[in-house]
């Protein structure tokens, strides 16, 4: 998987240089272009974990920057009007993530989207602590963590 990331990469930087254009939108041309070729030379190929993964990445990567926007807007609303919208509160988030490094991911990006905080992880890692800062639904927030980001 790495050989193939690192070969799509390289193919990326040899289609800026042929092209002699290095912004960022043709190194993003760049690399799905060498993706695309990658993937319609290794069709016949049963070791396709690469080509599965990198379009999950991508995928997770604007989900996370949707989220993020959405939470900056919020944030920005709360701070700019004069009457206070907020319903904070801790939520204790069962966790179907087992993994120490899918515990810190997921922790790490619910306290990157402003208004949001992992606070704590249980002893048995089964329940993840977040603080909030607009809690109207209980059963909600937990869904939309659990749909979302840890789901990805």
């Amino acid at each position: 998987m790495i050989k193939r990331l690192f070969m799509n990469l390289v193919l990326m930087l040899v289609w800026s240089a042929l092209t002699g254009d290095y912004s960022a939108t043709n190194f993003v041309f760049g690399f799905l272009l060498s993706f695309f070729l990658m993937w319609l030379i290794n069709l016949s190929e049963a070791d396709n974990k690469y080509f599965t993964t990198i379009p999950k990445l991508i995928l997770f990567i604007l989900y996370f920057l949707k989220e993020l926007v959405k939470a900056n807007l919020e944030v920005a609303y709360e701070v700019i009007t004069p009457r206070l919208n907020m319903k904070p509160g801790i939520i204790a988030v069962p966790l179907t993530a087992q993994t120490d490094l899918e515990i810190t991911l997921l922790a790490n990006l619910i306290t990157l989207t402003p208004g949001t905080l992992s606070v704590d992880v249980s002893d048995d890692n089964k329940v993840l602590y977040v603080h909030a800062m607009y809690i109207t639904d209980k059963a909600s927030f937990i869904a939309g963590i659990k749909d979302g980001f840890e789901r990805r």
